[in-house]
């Protein structure tokens, strides 16, 4: 996943952060700030699994392979 994340729309699978669901409203090395009805909450990436909405489908991520800075991740070569 090479894209920008902030913006899409996500839940959070695992526990104990599981059923958290909103849009990605900031993205650091280590954390996914999601806001939904209101309210912004932190989720860590190391040890979460998050499926995200993109281009009409559904992508499950775990939070350890997308774990970079968001500017390192868009410009990684594959």
């Amino acid at each position: 996943m090479r894209s920008e994340l902030i913006g899409l729309d996500v839940v959070v699978l695992s526990a104990p952060y599981s059923g958290i669901s909103g849009k990605v409203v900031d993205e650091t090395k280590n954390t996914f700030t999601i806001s939904s009805a209101g309210t912004e909450r932190m989720v860590p990436k190391p040890g979460s699994e998050f499926r995200f909405t993109y281009e009409g489908g559904h992508m499950d991520i775990r939070g350890t392979d997308i774990q970079h800075r968001p500017e390192d991740r868009i410009k990684k070569v594959r």
